[in-house]
Formats: structure tokens, C-alpha cells, sequence
């Protein structure tokens, strides 16, 4: 029997970048919907300055309305610096922090304001605070297939950064594809390397993707022994820091077609119907 995959369904992610404020008890009514369909996380909002994401301004808010009582679902939080990870940890219904790390000069200023060299700090900050709140830190490594910026990325990069973010205690490290750069040839070589090195640390997939290379970058991560994928229901969304040519996010339901496949998908389908319908009523409408 193949090991169950982790599947983590964004909708902070799908919603971040649209404009148009969606109403507190439509993300209520769009995120309940989405915790009875049994996905292993919902990354449901984010904690960062309402100047830079003013879409995410009533996460606490969004928080304190979901009924929780019936969903095996964990709730993961964006934050961006040590406030962020402090507001978000006095919420006990929240199990994991995520922290977007850039190996990209260029972008981490862009979407933290912050050096490289000053986001470790930070960082190791984020996992003291998370460490006394009893949450977990899930690091992505944001450009981690490459950039438009001119920065110096290579597998080697990726690799030495492993190291590093497992030296300081990271235990789940996300590679994110912010701009739909990965190639199954790049995702096979991180994969297929970090995976084996690194026992102790659980790999996962941000991928984004164009409607016609979703089936290949699944593929290969999966192949390269990848077991939790980032997705978004019709693959809504994409990260507004980056260039403005914004590539989707990869879509939930070609996550569930391509595991399905292979019997190792325990959502429950009608749920997950449901879900999808609330998706396209509540992106059909702001965005």
C-alpha cells in the first residue's frame, strides 16, 4: 500500500492577491466548506501587515468563526516576520507557521523587506517563538526552481540551504516554484537528492503551474519521493510579490485526478464537490 499523500489546500493563497475584499463570512463559508473534505492542512490566512496583503487584514477574525469540531484538518498560518509569528501563536487552534524564505535576494526584499542575512535571524526567531507556543514551522523556499531577477540560483544553492535551515531545526521545508519555473528535470534533481539526505526533514511541493505542464511536475516530484503537495481548488491565485506574469497555482482537483490514480487519495469526494463549487461562486464573484 503506497504511503498516503499530504495534500494542503491553500485558499489564503488563492484569495492574497485578489483586489476586491472578500467579505469575512464568504472566506468562513469558502474554508468551512473546505475543512470537511478531509485535506491533511488548509493554509486558511495569514498574520503580515495589511499594507502589503490588505485582502488577509481579518484572518484572526476568519479564525474565530470556523467550527473546528468535525475536521481532522490543521490550520497553517502565513507569517512574514516575528510579530506576525507572534500574533499567530496566541491562537491555540493554529498548528503550523509558515514562513516564506527566499533564496533570491531581490525577492525576499520584495516580500519580507528584509536581507537573506536578516531573515535567518528572523527565522531563527520564528522557531523559538513557535517552539513555546507548541507549533510547528514550515519553511518555504521561495524561487527554489530559479528567478527572474538575475540571482544567482543553482541545485548546489538549494542543497547548501538544506543544510542550513536543517542545522537550525527545520522539520518541514516546502520548495516553492513562485514563478512557474520548475521543470520535471529540475524538481527530479532537488527531490531525488534532498529527499534521501535529509530523512528528518518532510519535503513538500508549492508548485505553479500553466494548465498544460500540471501532469509533469506532480509527476516528478511524486516519483522522487515527494509525499505533500501544495494545491489550490482550479488552481486560483499565485504570489503578488512576485513579477506581475503571474502563473497559477497548481489546481487541487489534478492533485486528487493524479493520486486517485494511484489509490493513495482518502478525501471524501463529495465534500470535496462541494468545496469546488463554493470555489468557483466565491472567485467567480470578487475576483
Amino acid at each position: 500500500m503506497p504511503s498516503p499523500i499530504k495534500i494542503i489546500e491553500c485558499p489564503r493563497d488563492a484569495m492574497q492577491g485578489i483586489k476586491t475584499f472578500i467579505p469575512t463570512e464568504k472566506k468562513v463559508q469558502y474554508i468551512q466548506s473546505l475543512l470537511r473534505v478531509g485535506f491533511d492542512t488548509i493554509d486558511f490566512g495569514s498574520f503580515v501587515s495589511p499594507k502589503a496583503i490588505p485582502q488577509m487584514v481579518d484572518t484572526a477574525e476568519v479564525l474565530a468563526q470556523l467550527d473546528l469540531s468535525k475536521t481532522t484538518s490543521k490550520l497553517l498560518a502565513i507569517i512574514a516576520n516575528t510579530r506576525g509569528a507572534m500574533d499567530a501563536s496566541v491562537h491555540n487552534e493554529i498548528d503550523y507557521l509558515g514562513y516564506p524564505f527566499s533564496i533570491s535576494e531581490n525577492f525576499q526584499m520584495r516580500n519580507t523587506h528584509k536581507t537573506i542575512a536578516q531573515s535567518v535571524v528572523t527565522l531563527q526567531e520564528i522557531l523559538n517563538i513557535a517552539a513555546k507556543s507548541n507549533k510547528e514551522v514550515v519553511v518555504y523556499i521561495s524561487m527554489g526552481f530559479g528567478n527572474p531577477y538575475g540571482d544567482p540560483w543553482n541545485v548546489d544553492i538549494v542543497g547548501e540551504w538544506t543544510e542550513r535551515l536543517h542545522n537550525m531545526g527545520v522539520k518541514i521545508l516546502s520548495l516553492s516554484d513562485t514563478i512557474g519555473s520548475s521543470n520535471p528535470e529540475s524538481i527530479t534533481y532537488l527531490f531525488s537528492n534532498l529527499i534521501p539526505k535529509y530523512p528528518h526533514i518532510e519535503f513538500g511541493a508549492h508548485l505553479h503551474t500553466t494548465s498544460s505542464s500540471w501532469f509533469e511536475k506532480i509527476d516528478a516530484a511524486y516519483k522522487a519521493g515527494c509525499k505533500r503537495f501544495d494545491g489550490a481548488i482550479q488552481g486560483f491565485g499565485g504570489c503578488p510579490m512576485a513579477k506581475d506574469e503571474l502563473i497559477g497555482n497548481m489546481p487541487t482537483e489534478k492533485l486528487l485526478s493524479y493520486f486517485t490514480s494511484k489509490q493513495n487519495n482518502n478525501l471524501n469526494a463529495l465534500s470535496f464537490e462541494s468545496a469546488y463549487n463554493e470555489a468557483s461562486k466565491i472567485f467567480k464573484t470578487y475576483f
